[in-house]
């Protein structure tokens, strides 16, 4: 072959980035050849250890790129530029953040001061407690996005309540759900968390109706599928919002949407959330930071800029199944938001092996090719 080049697959969906292997090779490197017919035996018997590494230790994947950061690429490199970024350090992180905690501080002492004594003081007026939760809530999430100095743009009509409609989205974070809740006050299906934020899921977010799982324990899907079938009947309930890729995604991509919510019956309403990076990557890699970390790091950036679109209710079409409706959603998602479709299944991320154990064997495949190279 006289080009290796980039694989390209007839259809978009399969089209998963393949790296061009040429770029990992020594600049100036080529591949000698052997004339037509002298092919050597110890040649093949010798590679075929070489052909078992490179199977193993893929250089690059599109499974792992749909959760990796992506950090930007400094632009302080000279001695001009230099002096403004640590400007920018200073105006972040001695005024910027110390005035987003105070907002945020506010924000807390209204919010507990005022949903303490509604929560248990109108306990025999579910209606009207419901009512002054949802309003405390969704004041609650502005603060959040105000701490952050949050830019976001929502586009189409605003969710209502209703029954037999479910809401779906592309996942890229935690702050999803405060991002689309400053809006409407969602009930969310979520993964049951540690720490301050298990703690805010079982008081104050249950009280939206809010859905929690453990997605370790194999009983909690029965239990979860009830409970959503249940949810979407009631007409005074909050809307119900799903993250059916079921992790969060860098925003560039767009796994594999689990089937769960589209085997409800009743209407699916998608939404798509694509962030900006120009001032931070709101992408939350819970494999290496906390969400705390992660809040402190958007606190101490520009902003947080985003689009958010409300998207044209879809229901199950004749003879559809529920895999298929749910890849029909997704097409819909991902072309709104500019996302790549991979068919993958995002539960595979914690499964995957060792960052550390894939880079050891991506180092040894490199020095078995470059000592090959110098063979010859």
């Amino acid at each position: 072959m006289s080009n290796t080049g980039k694989l390209k697959s007839s259809s978009s969906e399969l089209d998963l980035d393949r790296p061009n292997i040429e770029d990992y090779l020594p600049t100036g490197a080529t591949i000698q050849q052997e004339p037509h017919g002298k092919l050597r035996l110890h040649d093949l018997i010798d590679i075929s250890p070489t052909l078992s590494e490179a199977a193993g230790a893929i250089v690059d994947d599109s499974f792992t790129r749909c959760f990796k950061s992506n950090p930007p690429e400094p632009w302080n490199w000279n001695v001009y530029l230099f002096p403004l970024w640590c400007f920018g350090v200073v105006v972040r992180y001695l005024i910027l953040f110390p005035a987003r905690v105070l907002v945020l501080t506010i924000g807390w002492i209204i919010f507990l001061s005022s949903f303490i004594p509604v929560h248990f003081l109108l306990k025999g007026h579910d209606k009207l407690r419901r009512s002054f939760e949802r309003s405390l809530v969704e004041m609650m999430c502005s603060f959040f996005v105000a701490s952050w100095t949050g830019v976001v743009k929502y586009h189409g009509p605003r969710p209502s309540r209703r029954p037999k409609q479910v809401f779906v989205a592309n996942h890229t974070s935690m702050i999803d759900f405060i991002v689309l809740e400053q809006m409407t006050a969602f009930a969310v299906i979520m993964q049951k968390h540690p720490g301050w934020v298990g703690l805010l899921q079982s008081t104050i977010l249950e009280s939206v109706g809010c859905i929690w799982f453990n997605r370790a324990e194999a009983k909690d899907r029965e239990i979860v599928a009830r409970k959503l079938r249940d949810h979407v009947q009631g007409a005074d309930n909050n809307p119900l919002l799903i993250f059916p890729e079921g992790t969060c995604v860098n925003n560039h991509y767009t796994v594999m949407f689990k089937k769960g919510a589209f085997e409800l019956g009743c209407t699916v309403c998608p939404v798509a959330i694509k962030y900006n990076k120009i001032f931070v990557d709101a992408f939350w890699n819970s494999r290496k930071q906390s969400f705390t970390k992660h809040l402190l790091q958007l606190m101490t950036s520009w902003a947080v800029v985003c689009d958010v679109w409300y998207l044209e209710p879809q229901n199950l079409k004749p003879g559809e199944t529920a895999i298929e409706f749910a890849e029909r959603v997704r097409d819909i998602i991902s072309q709104r938001a500019g996302l790549k479709k991979v068919p993958w299944d995002g539960y595979l991320k914690y499964s995957r092996p060792s960052p550390k154990h894939r880079e050891r064997k991506q180092q040894n495949f490199a020095e078995s090719v470059l000592r090959r190279l110098e063979e010859k």
